[in-house]
Parts: C-alpha cells; sequence; structure tokens
C-alpha cells in the first residue's frame, strides 16, 4: 500500500480524546490499514499524546510488527503502517497512573485476531480517575464481552493508584477464528447487588465501611427488596503500591446483564460523597431501563463492528464516547450501525443500537 492509501484521521472531533486514536490503531491493526490521525487530543488540557496513549500506541506497533511515525509525548500527529498481528508476551508500561484498563481497550481486539495465544504485561494504574476501574473490567467488562464468544484472563499482580500508578496486570487471551455477536436488549429484572468498597495504604479501613454503609442506605431509598452486599476491604500491602480508596457496585439482572457505578475516593473528599457517587451512578444506569451501563456502551462498538452478523444493544441515552466510537468504526471497516429510540414504552430513555458486523476472519489462525 502507498501513502496514498493512507486513511486520515481527525482526532480533535466530537469526543476528541485518546479513545478515537485506541479505536483507530486497532482497526488500522485488524485490517492492515494505514493511519495518518491528526489533532490528537486537540482539545484537552494537554493536548496531544500523554504517557498512556503513547506506551498503548507502542505495544500495537510491537504487536503488529508496525512502524510508528510522531511517536512523543505532545505529539499531535501520528503515523501508523500496520503488519501481521502476533501473539505471543507484550509488555506496555505508561510509567505513570496512566490507565492500565486504556491500555486493555486498545490490545484486546488486536491479540484476538493473532496466530497463537498472547500474554499482556500491563503496568500503569488499575483504578484511575477517568478510566474504568480494574474491579469494573473483572465484575463487569469481562462477562458482558464473553457474550461475543471470546475468553479473557485477567490477573492483578499489584494494584497503583494516581498519582503513582506501579500496578500491574497480566491480560491473557486465545485467538478466535470469528467473533459471535451479541443480543442484549432483554435486561430482565435486577435479581442482586453486590460490590467492594477498597483502601489502600495508609488510609483506614473504616474509609471503606463508611463509603459501603453510604452507598447500601442510598440505594435502599430506591431498592427496597433485594439484598445488597458490599464488601468493604483494605487491599494487603504486597498487593497494592501507593494509597488508594474507592467504590465499584453492580447490579445483576434474570438474562445475565451486569450494570455498574463506581467511585474513587480522593484527599478531601469525605467516604460518603464517594459511596453516595457510585449508588446514584447505578440508580442511573438501572433507570433508563438498558441492558448495559453507559461505560460498557462504548467499550461494545468495535467488537459489534467486528463480529459475524447482526448484534443489538439496549442502552440508555447514547453517550459522546459512543458516538465517537460509531464513527471511527464505520469510517474504517465496511460496518453499518443504527440507532432508534426504544419503542416499548417502559422507559423513555432507552435506545437500541444495531449493528451489522463485517465478520472479520482470523486469517493468521
Amino acid at each position: 500500500m502507498g501513502d496514498g492509501d493512507r486513511v486520515e484521521i481527525d482526532g480533535g472531533i466530537m469526543e476528541g480524546g485518546g479513545q478515537i486514536l485506541r479505536v483507530s490503531t486497532a482497526l488500522s491493526c485488524l485490517l492492515g490499514i494505514p493511519l495518518c490521525v491528526k489533532n490528537i487530543r486537540a482539545g484537552r488540557s494537554q493536548p496531544g499524546l500523554r504517557p498512556q496513549h503513547l506506551s498503548g500506541l507502542e505495544m500495537v506497533r510491537a504487536l503488529c510488527d508496525g512502524q510508528l511515525e510522531g511517536g512523543q509525548i505532545g505529539s499531535t500527529e501520528i503515523t501508523f503502517t500496520p503488519g501481521q498481528i502476533k501473539g505471543g508476551t507484550h509488555t506496555a508500561d505508561t510509567k505513570t497512573a496512566g490507565s492500565v484498563c486504556l491500555l486493555m481497550q486498545v490490545a484486546m481486539p488486536c491479540v484476538l485476531f493473532a496466530a497463537s495465544p498472547s500474554e499482556l504485561h500491563l503496568k500503569g494504574g488499575t483504578n484511575a480517575e477517568m478510566a474504568p476501574q480494574i474491579d469494573y473490567t473483572l465484575m463487569v467488562f469481562k462477562p458482558m464481552i464473553e457474550k461475543f464468544k471470546l475468553t479473557l484472563e485477567c490477573n492483578i499482580k499489584r494494584r497503583g493508584y494516581y498519582p503513582r500508578g506501579g500496578g500491574e496486570v497480566i491480560v491473557g487471551m486465545a485467538p478466535v477464528k470469528q467473533l459471535s455477536p451479541i443480543d442484549l436488549t432483554d435486561r430482565g429484572t435486577v435479581t442482586k447487588i453486590h460490590g467492594r468498597a477498597f483502601v489502600a495504604g495508609t488510609l483506614p479501613v473504616k474509609l471503606a465501611n463508611d463509603m459501603a454503609a453510604a452507598a447500601v442506605r442510598c440505594i435502599r431509598k430506591e431498592i427496597r427488596d433485594l439484598s445488597v452486599n458490599i464488601q468493604a476491604v483494605r487491599e494487603p500491602d504486597n498487593e497494592a503500591f501507593g494509597n488508594g480508596s474507592g467504590i465499584i457496585i453492580v447490579a445483576e439482572t434474570s438474562t445475565g446483564c451486569l450494570l455498574a457505578g463506581s467511585s474513587l475516593g480522593k484527599r478531601g473528599k469525605n467516604a460518603d460523597k464517594v459511596g453516595i457517587e457510585a449508588a446514584e451512578m447505578l440508580l442511573g444506569n438501572l433507570r433508563h431501563g438498558g441492558a448495559v451501563d453507559d461505560f460498557l456502551q462504548d467499550q461494545l462498538i468495535i467488537f459489534m463492528a467486528l463480529a459475524n452478523g447482526i448484534s443489538r444493544v439496549r442502552t440508555g441515552p447514547i453517550t459522546l464516547h459512543t458516538e465517537t466510537a460509531i464513527h471511527f468504526a464505520e469510517q474504517l471497516t465496511k460496518a453499518k450501525f443504527t440507532v432508534t429510540k426504544s419503542e416499548d414504552g417502559s422507559s423513555k430513555d432507552a435506545y437500541v443500537i444495531e449493528c451489522q458486523g463485517i465478520g472479520l476472519q482470523n486469517t493468521n489462525l
């Protein structure tokens, strides 16, 4: 392919963040399409590549023997030329509290289409602001994404928090021949609510107890007849680096859907407030009647685009992240998305995202 066939991506439109980079480089790698991404994170307070974006790009480059130009911190333009995807062991280290969960988002679709199993060693923050927490990845993302008929192993070696990072997660994935489409349109009824409030480092376990208790009180006001079980834990010292605290609460439904709310503690933020924030987020996700929460919504898009057949997902209002993921998935693949307001009347805020996937075949297998 000559440079004339390079697809140009405008990283400054719509959500305008690192997500555009993750979706486009993963698809570039999978489809063998050379990319030029301009205006990277143009609207952010520190525009251009941050350490986590760069380590994600470098890992994808290594995963597929690709070439990367413009890969420096602060760079607002990169060109990427993918090669052949290979399995095996790969390491990405943000050297900061940059999110390991976001590193996983860019690498996962790629290694699914490798020739052999992969082991990814991801280093950085496991529970970071502006990103899914690793507990969300394990409790919600993993079981829900496995509905595409893939398997994901995720082993937390050490947790790491803002601002120092220092966490490490090992992700194992076997390649697939093809992804199956999903149908997540029937949420069913909520059968149980459980969660985990945690502290690490020098923070007292009382904080975790307070977060959990405040969250339970908040949920009880709205949902009276269900058991709500939130464990308060102190992370063992050898499994956590630095100080951190937070909470995640997950609702399980009769049809196997999982929806969550979460929040992180920080200095000067009252523990009750952290618990209530997570509870309110979960309740909001339950009110709109969708089968997935607002955070899973955009993470499903790339897999729906690659799957073999029609996928349908019932969600709450479409987030800007999801609109962005759809825009770039359509720009780079032949997948066709439609979003319609849900007509069944049970909830005025529900939408259905439908996608005719491209049925990508793993030619490396």
